[in-house]
């Protein structure tokens, strides 16, 4: 499992950008979310402004914003009325101002720059981690195991390895 940068440096030339588009994530996500997506959101923003070049550059902030959330919604199931919390793409998209199509074409951006997917365990929600499933399969021998029901001591290489996120229970 590549594991993402949890480092929020960036760029001086994007410090501003970076700084502008944090504030508005934080804001939403202390509002409408919790924590651990204004935390994914500022790791995907610091992500995306090392990038070169940035698809942040040009653009307006709360687009952008929104996009991360959309983003990491996407792959936590945000939409999912059954997930806590959840609200739709079109609310969440009201709340940033930005057309829902806006919304959806910015988040394939960063999506695809950041090769984000459903159940992508490194963008996962840190509380949701232990159950997703995509966390917990390794390749073993050409076949692809979950890890929880291998030996203890292969479980803990594929830890060792940075290949699960921690050790099962």
């Amino acid at each position: 499992m590549t594991k993402i940068s949890q480092s929020e440096k960036v760029p001086k030339h994007m410090q501003g950008i970076f700084d502008a588009i944090v504030i508005q994530t934080d804001n939403f996500c202390k509002t409408h979310l919790d924590d651990e997506y204004a935390q994914l959101a500022r790791q995907a923003t610091a992500a995306l402004c090392r990038r070169r070049p940035s698809p942040l550059a040009n653009g307006h902030v709360q687009t952008w914003a929104c996009a991360m959330v959309y983003a990491l919604g996407s792959v936590n199931f945000l939409f999912d009325k059954s997930q806590t919390p959840s609200m739709s793409a079109s609310d969440l998209c009201a709340v940033f101002g930005v057309s829902k199509s806006t919304g959806a074409a910015k988040s394939k951006i960063v999506r695809d720059a950041l090769k984000m997917g459903q159940l992508d365990p490194r963008w996962t929600r840190p509380s949701k981690l232990a159950d997703n499933p995509m966390a917990w399969m390794i390749m073993v021998n050409g076949l692809i195991v979950d890890v929880r029901d291998l030996p203890r001591e292969l479980q803990e290489a594929a830890f060792a390895r940075g290949l699960i996120p921690c050790l099962p229970e």
